[in-house]
C-alpha cells in the first residue's frame, strides 16, 4: 500500500493515512477483507510515530472501514455499509465545500459539475 504524505501541509498526518487508505478503497486497490500492516510496520514504513498510525487506525475502525483482531490484526471491513450515519458525514462534508465554493462566488452549476468530475476521476481510477 501506497501513502504519500505532505509532512509540511495542513492535515494531519493521521488523517492524511486515514484518506489514503479510504482513497485506496475507493480506487479499489484495498478490497473488503485486504489486510494492513501493522501500527507498528506502517509507522517504519513511512517514518511516522506508531501512535499517528493508531490514530488513523481507531479513525478508520470507527467509521466502520476496518476490522481489528488481535489475532488478524487490521483488515478492510467485510461489509462497508452505506447507513444514515455515513450519509450524514457525507453531507456534512459537501456542505462545508459547498459553503466555501458559494462564499467564493461559485455556481451551483458549477460546484456539481465539480462534483461529478470528482466522481468520474474515481471511476476511472477504479
Amino acid at each position: 500500500m501506497i501513502i504519500t504524505l505532505d509532512l509540511a501541509g495542513d492535515v494531519p498526518i493521521y488523517q492524511q493515512i486515514r484518506d489514503s487508505v479510504v482513497a485506496a478503497i475507493a480506487q479499489g486497490k484495498l478490497r473488503e477483507g485486504d489486510p494492513l500492516p501493522s501500527v507498528r510496520q506502517l509507522a517504519v514504513d513511512i517514518g511516522v510515530n506508531m501512535h499517528t498510525v493508531n490514530k488513523a487506525y481507531a479513525l478508520l475502525k470507527a467509521d466502520g472501514y476496518l476490522s481489528i483482531d488481535r489475532r488478524s490484526g487490521a483488515r478492510i471491513s467485510e461489509r462497508l455499509l452505506l447507513d444514515d450515519a455515513v450519509r450524514a458525514r457525507i453531507f456534512e462534508n459537501l456542505n462545508a465545500a459547498a459553503i466555501e465554493a458559494y462564499s467564493r462566488g461559485m455556481t451551483e452549476s458549477e460546484f456539481l459539475t465539480l462534483c461529478e468530475s470528482a466522481f468520474d476521476q474515481l471511476k476511472e481510477e477504479a
